[in-house]
């Protein structure tokens, strides 16, 4: 029985390495979505709301810092990770690189945001919160997801990573108990991580043998050139995808941005599933890719189908029950919030479809290609967004963000034809019916 149940081919799907990746990246980006709904009643709670939104408004600062000291080491990371498994010298060495030069830009970062504040006197209404979040900007530049995922052993960082927030949460309930304690959240949140994080280090130098060698600033810089690209190409992508509010912000009010910013948010954890199923192939794909591009394509096309099904059901399901779940979400009746996620719902659908090409851009290491592709559909996403708002308001806005995911597949596949043919031509003519 045991035998006939360990054939069956969802079984082979459970035990395969990328499926599990899925699964645990899953696992990772829910716990903080779980964690950020419980927290965010208890802080207002605590703190009241006008502090509640200076802690974000600290936090939105932190997370574009954040692109910088991650320096498109999300991309480049498992990569390198992945190839050099086996070698544990050439990981070492990849791994200290990494490490080192996202400390030595988180520290940068951190010396630019505090001559910011109590130099130039900016961002006054929130100083004392966004110094204390700092912190942050080093749990970033210590976590090393990019190791475990090009590892292909997601398990413990992603019960890291719950613990982690379990940590943070228990701070919010025994530490922030008024307003003038509001300054503690973000540094509660940063310190919560980086002290798991740095398990996580010792455990990669004690348990799997992976030295750490003094920084060598020539290697150092040598790697964040190589990563410049990635780096720009991450910071595009961010305002394609998280631009609109603040283009919408210009021609409409209050009452409009905020039905629209609840209708965005759900859709931004839905558009989380394409970049997990990218993340999870990612490794494997560019291990083989070393043997071949038959294999890869072999890999991937079993993968696209079901991404793409995945993305459809998802859509449908969240559009379809838009008006249940804007009202579960926000406690009043918003049909302006339901027509917008109806429409945004589809956003996911559209970003799986380009799936396959941002993954051929990664696995060929095509930097320069990623970087063009990033901010050709990121000018095309802000001049769409500003004339079709402009006409249509926030609907307009809607149609302009699922459009820029369709022209940023175009854009993909047009520009990947022209240095990786073979490949792009024999994968999509898998697709075709013989």
């Amino acid at each position: 029985m045991i035998e006939k149940l360990s054939s069956l081919p969802f079984i082979h799907w459970i035990k395969h390495k990328s499926f599990q990746n899925f699964i645990f990246l899953a696992v990772i980006q829910s716990s903080n979505v779980l964690i950020s709904l419980i927290s965010m009643p208890l802080l207002i709670t605590s703190i009241g709301v006008d502090q509640f939104g200076l802690v974000n408004l600290a936090l939105s600062v932190i997370i574009l810092a954040n692109i910088w000291v991650g320096f498109g080491y999300n991309l480049s990371g498992p990569r390198e990770v992945a190839i050099n498994q086996k070698n544990k010298l050439a990981l070492s060495h990849s791994v200290s690189n990494i490490i080192f030069s996202k400390v030595f830009l988180a520290t940068l970062a951190t010396v630019v945001l505090l001559i910011s504040i109590f130099g130039f006197g900016l961002f006054k209404e929130y100083q004392v919160i966004l110094a204390f979040s700092v912190m942050l900007l080093f749990s970033e530049a210590t976590l090393p997801l990019w190791f475990f995922q090009g590892m292909e052993k997601m398990k413990l960082i992603s019960i890291s990573n719950v613990f982690s927030k379990l940590l943070y949460l228990m701070g919010i309930v025994l530490f922030i108990h008024n307003p003038v304690q509001a300054k503690w959240v973000n540094f509660l949140l940063g310190i919560s991580a980086f002290s798991i994080n740095i398990l996580l280090l010792l455990y990669i130098h004690f348990q799997m043998q992976i030295r750490f060698y003094k920084p060598d600033f020539r290697q150092i810089y040598e790697s964040l050139r190589n990563n410049l690209l990635l780096f720009l190409s991450n910071f595009a992508s961010h305002i394609a995808v998280n631009g609109g509010l603040i283009i919408l912000s210009f021609y409409a009010t209050a009452e409009i941005l905020g039905n629209f910013s609840l209708a965005e948010r759900i859709t931004m954890v839905l558009r989380i599933f394409p970049a997990l199923v990218i993340q999870a192939i990612y490794p494997n794909a560019s291990r083989l890719m070393q043997q071949g591009i038959d294999e890869v394509v072999l890999f991937v096309r079993k993968i696209y189908g079901l991404a793409l099904l995945g993305g459809l059901i998802l859509a449908i399901v969240f559009s379809l029950a838009s008006p249940y779940i804007i009202t579960l979400l926000s406690k009043s009746h918003l049909p302006e919030a339901v027509s917008y996620l109806q429409l945004l719902a589809f956003v996911p659908l559209f970003a799986c479809l380009n799936i396959v090409n941002v993954l051929f851009l990664l696995i060929t290491d095509q930097k320069t290609l990623f970087f063009k592709s990033s901010w050709l559909v990121c000018v095309y996403m802000i001049i769409a967004s500003i004339i079709l708002t402009q006409h249509f308001g926030p609907i307009g806005l809607c149609i302009a963000l699922l459009s820029t995911e369709l022209v940023s597949f175009v854009v993909n596949l047009i520009l990947l034809r022209k240095t990786s043919k073979a490949m792009v031509s024999k994968f999509y003519n898998s697709l075709l019916p013989v």
